[in-house]
């Protein structure tokens, strides 16, 4: 099982992380299976998995971990547009946007 970040994504969390003032790390999710979750966790729950990759914390509850297991997060700029980008191999379908997918 493993969750990885990028570079850009590892840097950008962490710049987040200290211009709040506190936090454990950060949540990736699915909700369904269709959605990816991104938010800043203060603490884990009982649940979690917690993964570490270029010094974040990726936390990702249990029931969303066989939806996002090998995920890789980037952060990309793409033009005017700047964001965080999921490249997950699981995924089988993806809206056009992205954001939600069917595994």
């Amino acid at each position: 099982m493993s969750i990885t970040l990028s570079d850009s994504a590892a840097t950008r969390v962490s710049a987040f992380l200290t211009n709040r003032g506190k936090g454990f790390g950060l949540r990736l999710g699915a909700v369904l299976g269709w959605l990816n979750v991104l938010e800043f966790v203060d603490a884990p729950q009982t649940d979690d998995t917690i993964f570490e990759d270029k010094g974040v914390k990726v936390v990702v509850d249990g029931k969303s971990l066989k939806f996002l297991d090998g995920t890789e997060l980037d952060f990309v700029k793409e033009g005017l547009n700047e964001g965080f980008k999921f490249t997950n191999p699981n995924v089988k379908d993806e809206c056009g946007c992205g954001e939600s997918f069917h595994v």
